[in-house]
């Protein structure tokens, strides 16, 4: 049997020490809103007659949080600029006479 949504998300708190504003306040770094009594139902033992699974949606949305929470946000991305090539002038056909190419008749 391996880890629910709720298990990952209840060790995140526990190790994190977050406590239900600071996730309110997380989830809502990334425009995701969740309440006080959602989490409490989350959070609950699964033997609780309220209890509420977590879904991936608020899992995904709490760990996007989480990073900008931790990390910051990510710094823009120079625009890159274009490369300004001198101008040069046309190529020159190369000269050649036809005598260059001509064989003498003897």
């Amino acid at each position: 049997m391996g880890l629910t949504n709720n298990d990952i998300f209840k060790k995140l708190r526990v190790a994190h020490k977050l406590r239900d504003e600071d996730i309110v306040k997380i989830c809502a770094l990334v425009d995701f809103t969740v309440t006080k009594s959602e989490l409490g139902a989350i959070f609950r033992s699964e033997k609780h007659p309220k209890y509420v699974e977590c879904g991936d949606q608020l899992l995904r949305n709490f760990l996007n949080g989480l990073v900008i929470h931790l990390r910051g946000p990510m710094p823009e991305k120079p625009k890159p600029q274009k490369e300004v090539k001198p101008k040069s002038s046309p190529a020159k056909k190369p000269s050649f006479s036809r005598k260059q190419f001509t064989k003498k008749k003897s």
